[in-house]
């Protein structure tokens, strides 16, 4: 059974970091993109970050560029958002997801359960 479990959300103030954790088990992903994306109250869920399992291509949203960085850890199949300079407007559940490669463009094969991100003024 596959599974996305996220872990590291918080609560902080403005200007402050957080680093969330995705671990990915049940199969190997080695053709699959990995992402971020976030959903706050009221507003759709938007991509945030993107990586590929195998060579680390990295592509991000405009709203993170320059504050957050995504990376993985292949030996633990773990995916890191590590998110600086953290604004009240960055606040929403984040969910780390999974796209084969191969497959559909853009869809989702895998979703985590989210974990929730509040960055207070």
């Amino acid at each position: 059974q596959v599974q996305l479990v996220e872990s590291g959300g918080g609560s902080v103030q403005a200007g402050g970091s957080l680093r969330l954790s995705c671990a990915a088990s049940g199969r190997t992903f080695s053709t699959y993109v990995m992402g971020w994306f976030r959903q706050a109250p009221g507003k759709e869920r938007e991509f945030v970050a993107s990586i590929f399992w195998t060579g680390g291509k990295t592509n991000y949203a405009d709203s993170g560029k320059g504050r957050f960085t995504i990376s993985r850890d292949l030996a633990k199949n773990t995916v890191y958002l590590q998110m600086n300079s953290l604004k009240p407007e960055d606040t929403a559940v984040y969910y780390c997801a999974a796209n084969n490669v191969g497959g559909a463009p853009g869809k989702i094969d895998y979703w985590g359960q989210g974990t929730q991100v509040t960055v207070s003024a």
